[in-house]
């Protein structure tokens, strides 16, 4: 418990400076963890120098700027920053000139992968915007007075649903617990629940809120890359995944209750105070949310809306509200500029990721993997193909979804389809790939992060709570790839 309470602690530090930054991927790392980081930078560095001297053309050696982001981002370096050395090395063994990646640098800002970055941003403007207006607060209060009073299960079942709301609503798990914490605390404390049942309860919700989420940047990719709508996004993959999270949820709760109820684990007074009122001006702002974001999310389904569709939803969105709260229009341009300046070097991230991409296109290394190795891969089972590529991104970049989502795409989606490999399994694929890591097997940002809104410190019931879900989540998704495959 001792471990579990240090990593605890030492996550919530990383919170706070995280608070306190612009850099939404900012992390602490020890002298030595940094020492060694920054000497396999200089590394790939060195034989991105060399690889220039040595190829020429389509090369195996344009992998390297892939494994070398991996790798550094896999260790805790900054992502902003592997991104920059990876491009580096990408240049470097590309030979390009001063112009040449001043026109590379321009292209990339109108490529897709930069759209979704944009997505994020203008995403967190309209999270902003509900939470100055009361919006988030109405909607968790508004689905709580329906449940709450029918007995210990239905305010299990209040709770999660409120998470997920406002998750997919805003498109952040954090950012919408942290919303909703406030409200639901005084509501679980009073009901008996203990500190780690509520901390599941919001854990589930908000982890079945992110899966379908319609404007989170994940997700946009994860359409984005398989090429299908929001509705066969919600049918092949996420739907299947939130309802068993509902389904599990219940249960789940109940057994932390019983466990940890025995140890005392109970809410003072101090820890959760009473709960927030809600001001009745924020019915009218909340309709119209509510009824505009059904239509966007409808209107994306039957039109078949691409990635460019959140980029006209989202300001709609974040704009009708304010104006519907009576906000001046100088209030409304300065609330979502200071939500979207939180997560700025997300932006910058994907613009860099979009370069490096291009690069990697331009270096082929893909072109020789298939003429070395493609009459094997034809032969290949699309069912294993992508059990392995789904594993693979289970281990991935930790912290960076939607960044995972277009480099597993970028680097195997082509050959998935020589395979084979139908737009449903893709979709499977790229779901689990970027969420399953949020579930376990080791902590994780979210679920820390969950803890602490919660004013639980018991990670052990945390990691329960997860591998309660992760493992039913990969038979789930397992039986559903060797369906989709067959």
């Amino acid at each position: 418990m001792a471990d579990s309470n240090e990593a605890s602690n030492e996550a919530a530090s990383l919170r706070s400076d995280k608070n306190e930054s612009s850099n939404a991927y900012e992390i602490s790392l020890s002298p030595r963890r940094s020492h060694l980081i920054w000497s396999l930078a200089g590394l790939g560095i060195v034989l991105a120098i060399v690889a220039a001297f040595v190829s020429d053309g389509p090369t195996l050696w344009g992998l390297l700027p892939i494994v070398l982001y991996a790798v550094l981002a896999i260790l805790g370096m900054d992502i902003v920053v592997a991104t920059v050395v990876s491009v580096t090395a990408g240049l470097i063994i590309g030979k390009m000139s001063v112009l040449e990646i001043g026109t590379l640098l321009g292209d990339s800002l109108a490529d897709q992968i930069t759209i979704i970055g944009l997505i994020i941003m203008l995403g967190a403007g309209v999270g902003e915007v509900l939470k100055v207006t009361g919006v988030a607060q109405s909607i968790v209060s508004s689905v709580m007075h329906v449940f709450g009073r029918s007995g210990k299960n239905a305010v299990v079942f209040g709770v999660m649903i409120s998470c997920l709301i406002l998750v997919a609503s805003l498109g952040t798990l954090a950012g919408a617990i942290a919303i909703a914490a406030p409200i639901l605390l005084p509501i679980t404390a009073r009901l008996g629940f203990t500190k780690s049942a509520t901390a599941s309860m919001l854990f589930i919700g908000g982890c079945a809120g992110l899966a379908i989420a319609p404007f989170a940047g994940s997700n946009v990719a994860i359409m984005e890359a398989a090429e299908v709508n929001y509705g066969q996004y919600i049918l092949y993959g996420a739907g299947p995944i939130a309802l068993l999270s509902l389904a599990l949820g219940i249960p789940i709760v109940s057994l932390m209750q019983r466990w940890t109820a025995k140890k005392g684990d109970f809410y003072s007074a101090e820890e959760v105070g009473g709960a927030e009122t809600v001001s009745s001006n924020s019915r009218l702002p909340t309709a119209v949310f509510l009824v505009l974001l059904a239509i966007s999310v409808v209107f994306a389904a039957v039109t078949s809306a691409g990635t460019t569709f959140p980029l006209l939803a989202l300001p709609v969105l974040g704009i009708a509200t304010a104006v519907a709260s009576r906000m001046r229009p100088q209030d409304i341009v300065s609330t979502i500029y200071r939500g979207c300046s939180q997560v700025i070097s997300i932006f910058l991230l994907f613009w860099l990721l979009a370069a490096l991409f291009i690069v990697i296109d331009l270096l082929a290394p893909f072109d020789v993997v298939m003429d070395l190795f493609g009459s094997q891969l034809q032969s290949a089972s699309p069912f294993v193909f992508t059990v392995i590529i789904a594993l693979l991104g289970w281990v991935g970049v930790p912290g960076a979804t939607a960044a995972q989502v277009v480099l597993l795409d970028k680097v195997f989606g082509d050959l998935g389809a020589t395979l084979g490999v139908t737009a449903g399994s893709w979709v499977v694929v790229l779901l689990f790939a970027s969420k399953a890591d949020t579930y376990g097997p080791f902590p994780n940002g979210n679920m820390i992060g969950v803890m602490g809104l919660a004013r639980s410190t018991n990670l052990r019931n945390m990691l329960i709570t997860g591998w309660m879900l992760l493992v039913p989540a990969c038979v789930l998704y397992f039986i559903i790839l060797f369906v989709e495959t067959r």
